[in-house]
């Protein structure tokens, strides 16, 4: 289901500023901006390498998405800006949600312990999946609408069938990512399967529909051009 790279499409202005968004977004992540005074300081800001490892990917793979977008695309609308101004916007703001969780998951999974991640209450928990949850939602929405821009602008951009239908296919397959946040957000508002970690897990479910709408929209696709 991937369009073309357009060739000779060089790295524009609206690029060129998301990309120092996200490498601000980068460095926010970091462990300290102060170097250590003494190895057990040095010990103490390590154990926090593998959250930020984990956070740090996470974020390259939304940066790797928005780049793929561009790529395919390169348009510099003020619909586009719009949108990609607020995709920005609360990629700033997902940063420190997706640090703490990031903290909270490497605490739980090795026994850490760390002092830095402190969830005192149920309503916290429940707070924090709201948080990360609202903010991948909006995230996702964002590239949803996105795709679905470029798809009302096929003729402006000259994409074939193919490319035209790859478009609504990026723009239904980012739904689903917006669908499963609703739901964690619903879990963590209902308290349901809230200790368990039930709004973190539900995020399972990406892999399975992701998959089933990709099978249905290649059949379409194929129908089409039967």
């Amino acid at each position: 289901m991937n369009l073309s790279y357009k060739e000779g499409h060089q790295t524009n202005r609206l690029e060129a500023f998301s990309d120092a968004v996200f490498a601000l977004s980068a460095t926010l992540l970091v462990v300290s901006l102060e170097v250590p005074g003494s190895f057990a300081e040095l010990t103490t800001e390590l154990q926090g390498f593998a959250s930020f490892a984990l956070s740090f990917g996470a974020l390259i793979l939304i940066w790797a998405v928005h780049n793929a977008f561009f790529r395919r695309y390169g348009l510099e609308d003020r619909v586009t800006i719009l949108l990609n101004s607020c995709l920005l916007f609360v990629v700033l703001f997902y940063v420190y949600p997706l640090k703490f969780v990031a903290e909270g998951f490497i605490s739980s999974l090795f026994s850490l312990g760390n002092h830095t991640f402190r969830i005192n209450t149920v309503d916290e928990l429940s707070q924090l999946f709201m948080l990360y949850s609202g903010g991948f939602a909006v995230i996702f929405f964002c590239f949803s609408l996105l795709y679905l821009h470029a798809y009302h602008s096929r003729e402006k951009l000259d994409l074939t069938p193919e490319q035209a239908h790859s478009a609504r296919f990026y723009h239904r397959h980012y739904l689903i990512f917006v669908a499963a946040g609703l739901l964690s957000i619903l879990l963590a508002w209902s308290g349901f399967g809230l200790t368990a970690g039930a709004p973190g897990f539900i995020y399972g479910i990406l892999g399975p529909l992701c998959y089933t709408h990709g099978v249905w929209s290649q059949k379409q696709l194929d129908k089409s051009t039967a």
